[in-house]
């Protein structure tokens, strides 16, 4: 088990070990960004203590409102530009309101985000006192590209892991957290997979099956983010289906966001964990809209009823 610490120094993550595919981090706490109902427990979820998730692909800070801009605006993806940061301060006032946050599409810091790392900004914004970055496609000074994950509770552990695929560039950061102490065995830990799949199918379902093996044993888990997938393929085609992972009854579609017509940007839980509100904003800050959910553990009661 990994214990957190303060990078004095630097406010970077440290990497302290390599297991195959994943890398495992220290989350680190922000100085100066601490709120005052935030604390260092791990305890994160109580019997009737909800959590307040949202997922959003960034797309680097752009907003986009027509198909057409994605090629006349699309200089925007290598060259800095001053919008850029107005959109990611639009941005950080979303994500302020949730307690975890999985951000796909950000730049770790190169030439495009005027070298900022997109993560730590928004951390810093938006106030959350813990924040991890994950790079998959380091292409130098262009482009450092990946996901990130913003957090107001304190993890036992952070993972990077590589997915696989025909083309190498996609990732998860999955983070672990501790629930209440009154919860014992296996259950006294939330699971979170954090990605950002692929479009071919092909490497989706590789990706997929790498995150049920994951995921496999684990009793209380959310899986979250762009899955450029249908909700019905998810849970009754692909690897995912049997893993009793599921969604709200009634689901919204988040792309594109100036014209929402597909499904593709999920956040799913496993049975021991009911949704109790799910919401699709109209925030239109990215290609994509943003999926806000609102989830519980389950009571006793409820749980002899699944």
């Amino acid at each position: 088990m990994l214990k957190l610490r303060k990078n004095r120094q630097e406010n970077r993550p440290t990497r302290l070990a390599i297991d195959g595919t994943a890398t495992r981090h220290t989350f680190l706490k922000k100085s100066g960004y601490r709120q005052a109902q935030v604390t260092n427990t791990a305890s994160i979820i109580g019997t009737n203590q909800s959590i307040r998730l949202l997922t959003y692909n960034i797309q680097v800070g752009i907003p986009t409102k027509r198909y057409h801009q994605y090629l006349t605006k699309g200089w925007k993806h290598v060259f800095p530009h001053i919008d850029r940061y107005r959109n990611l301060d639009k941005i950080a006032a979303v994500c302020r309101n949730y307690d975890l946050v999985a951000l796909q599409e950000v730049d770790a810091g190169s030439l495009r985000s005027g070298y900022v790392d997109q993560v730590e900004y928004l951390a810093n914004s938006a106030n959350f006192p813990y924040w991890f970055t994950q790079c998959n496609r380091k292409l130098g000074h262009v482009a450092q590209h990946g996901n990130g994950l913003l957090s107001r509770f304190s993890p036992r552990q952070v993972e990077d892991h590589k997915l696989p695929g025909v083309l190498p560039g996609r990732g998860a950061i999955v983070a672990r957290f501790s629930l209440d102490a009154g919860m014992e065995g296996a259950g006294d830990e939330l699971v979170v997979v954090l990605l950002h799949l692929s479009l071919g199918m092909k490497s989706r379902e590789l990706q997929l099956r790498y995150v049920r093996r994951l995921i496999d044993g684990c009793e209380h888990v959310v899986v979250m983010g762009d899955m450029n997938s249908h909700l019905k393929h998810l849970l009754k085609s692909s690897p995912l289906a049997g893993s009793g992972l599921q969604t709200a009854s009634s689901i919204q579609p988040t792309y594109p966001s100036w014209r929402p017509a597909v499904a593709i940007d999920h956040v799913l839980v496993s049975p021991s964990l009911v949704i109790t509100n799910y919401e699709v904003l109209a925030n239109r800050l990215s290609d994509h809209l943003p999926t806000a959910v609102t989830i519980r553990k389950r009571t006793l009661v409820e749980e002899k009823h699944i």
